[in-house]
């Protein structure tokens, strides 16, 4: 991935041809949850905490979380999860369909992650590659067009007033109280 090309979003852009898959065995936040939803599968300890802050710090999430959570959850939880910023667990994770597996533990995550990898890496790899690719062809339009928004829309507001109230809310542990300027 080049880091350095383009705005803060494009190494989300490219998908690579190969199944990708995350292991979390310690929290899915912010940008952490946006690269989980980039890749094709996922995995979580049982104390995983999950969730889309930015809306609470009075950001709009920018790295893909807000096209990628739909099409995981359905429109209507991503919503709810997006405009409250409220945390999840990973049991309400799995029953949304964000995950396919919750395990007991970091150490068991990280080796069923693995017992993955080396179950899909058995197929023939044109195959799988195959299979992503048809998989991920209307998506990938979609994809492009919703970073390229949010970035020209985050351009503009990260200036808010707002922005300014969340953090000094954050450092002084008070809840915010937004004017929505």
């Amino acid at each position: 991935m080049d880091l350095l090309q383009g705005p803060a979003t494009q190494p989300w852009r490219r998908r690579p041809s190969q199944a990708t898959w995350s292991d979390s065995p310690d929290g899915l936040l912010g940008a952490r949850l946006d690269l989980a939803c980039a890749c094709d599968l996922r995995v979580a300890a049982a104390g995983t905490v999950f969730g889309v802050r930015e809306t609470m710090m009075a950001m709009v999430a920018d790295l893909g979380v807000l096209h990628r959570l739909p099409a995981l959850v359905g429109p209507t939880l991503a919503r709810e999860l997006v405009f409250t910023g409220r945390d999840f667990d990973a049991d309400f994770a799995r029953k949304a369909g964000l995950i396919s597996r919750v395990l007991p533990d970091a150490d068991a995550t990280l080796r069923a992650a693995f017992e993955l990898a080396e179950e899909i890496a058995r197929n023939s790899p044109l195959a799988v590659a195959g299979a992503k690719r048809v998989m991920n062809h209307d998506e990938r339009a979609r994809e492009e067009a919703a970073l390229a928004y949010v970035a020209a829309f985050n351009a503009g507001h990260l200036v808010s007033q707002d922005l300014g109230v969340a953090l000094a809310a954050f450092v002084s542990g008070e809840p915010p109280e937004f004017e929505g300027r």
